[in-house]
């Protein structure tokens, strides 16, 4: 078992530093100096702490995570919460990060509403996509093989893009940012669990939705 365990460390570690930076680059590009980030189902903080050490995040910028269960040695800040409300007032951060945590979710539009309710400003999903020749089989496979060591449920359930298009249209976001395929893992492993089937997209609150947002 324990051999099995650093060997499954040794395969992980390349992906996962891949997988860091690409979104990183994407993340801290819509960032502004002095921006309070959440990142939602945060795992171990590698993503927030990844944004932090970045050379080009903007002065001042803090992250926070929200996890169910917080990992112990977390590398950044977490909270704690149960059910389905955020333990946040509305408009509490500046930007709201969803990376790949939407499809482990039973209710995922509900999480997305609570993203909406406590940002004032953006909405970042990160997400798996169906796209291209047995792409549901080649996402459930990368999917359990990422989560299922960790005891993470994995629901098997992805949207098209046409699916994730319709995401923003309830809240009256703005899609400000998309990206359809992401060059995410090292190059073979990219070429077979990659690209088309990842999704990326930044979703702006402008004032006027704010103002418009339902009670």
């Amino acid at each position: 078992m324990a051999l099995a365990r650093v060997a499954r460390s040794l395969l992980h570690a390349p992906i996962y530093q891949s997988r860091k930076r690409r979104l990183v680059d994407s993340i801290v590009a819509q960032l502004r100096p002095d921006d309070h980030v959440l990142d939602v189902g945060c795992g171990s903080g590698i993503i927030g702490q990844g944004i932090l050490q970045d050379p080009r995040c903007p002065p001042g910028v803090r992250v926070r995570g929200l996890e169910h269960r917080p990992r112990e040695n977390c590398r950044i800040e977490v909270d704690a919460y149960e059910g389905d409300q955020f333990p946040y007032p509305d408009d509490e951060y500046d930007a709201v990060l969803l990376a790949d945590v939407l499809h482990h979710e039973p209710e995922p539009r509900g999480l997305f509403s609570e993203a909406v309710r406590v940002s004032r400003r953006l909405v970042i999903v990160k997400d798996h996509k169906i796209d291209g020749p047995l792409a549901h089989w080649r996402l459930s496979l990368i999917d359990w093989a990422a989560n299922a060591p960790y005891g993470i449920p994995c629901l098997y359930r992805y949207n098209t893009l046409s699916e994730w298009r319709d995401w923003p249209g309830p809240h009256g976001l703005e899609l400000i940012h998309e990206e359809t395929s992401m060059t995410l893992y090292p190059p073979v492993i990219n070429l077979l669990f990659g690209r088309r089937l990842h999704y990326l997209a930044v979703y702006g609150l402008p004032a006027e939705a704010v103002a418009r947002r339902p009670a």
